[in-house]
């Protein structure tokens, strides 16, 4: 399984980037012609997120490159040892259900995705589908994901990220829902009361 694992997880690395990040960037800019990217590079604890978030991206992927490539230098990382194989195909379904979680979040959001706060255009107040189930769908299967990744590749490296992911996700919800209830008013107050913020 260890072997599969090495040249399939960087197949699904780029096809999960590809269509949760480059495809609906590219859809929604020729959609609107709004690019849906808000982070800057003002000084802002919204832009300071994106950089952040940025660098864990670029760890995940340093994380599964050294599990593909490199297995002297991947061993400096501590990896744990998987006895059995029915966690590898729970991680395997844990990272697949993620990313269908993700593309349904995304679809239903259509031309209002946006990758932050975007304060020039007055984006909709989405409460029905996944998000009747939870305010922050797509933020949930991300965390989810890394979730996944650790229990595929479990090493020092890939739990930091995953706790890294997390922690960076629950302040960038919680700038997200200041500026929204800015936006919405009652509206998105009634719905932080009926709906919860991740699940």
């Amino acid at each position: 399984m260890e072997q599969f694992l090495k040249w399939y997880l960087p197949i699904f690395l780029v096809v999960y980037l590809s269509v949760t990040f480059v495809i609906p960037t590219y859809k929604t800019l020729k959609q609107t012609g709004i690019n849906p990217i808000t982070f800057g590079k003002a000084d802002t604890a919204h832009n300071y997120i994106g950089f952040a978030m940025k660098i864990t991206i670029a760890l995940l992927i340093v994380n599964v490159l050294l599990f593909t490539c490199s297995n002297q230098w991947y061993q400096l990382l501590n990896p744990y040892t998987i006895m059995h194989n029915w966690i590898y195909f729970l991680g395997l379904i844990i990272i697949h259900l993620a990313l269908f979680w993700i593309i349904i979040a995304q679809h239903q959001m259509g031309i209002n995705w946006r990758i932050g706060i975007d304060e020039k255009n007055k984006t909709n107040l989405l409460t029905t589908g996944l998000f009747g189930i939870s305010r922050n769908p797509i933020f949930l299967g991300m965390i989810i994901s890394v979730v996944g990744l650790f229990i595929l590749v479990p090493n020092l490296l890939s739990f930091f990220v995953a706790g890294l992911t997390y922690f960076l996700i629950q302040i960038q919800i919680r700038l997200e829902e200041a500026f929204l209830e800015k936006l919405h008013g009652a509206s998105y107050q009634t719905y932080k009361l009926k709906t919860r913020r991740l699940i």
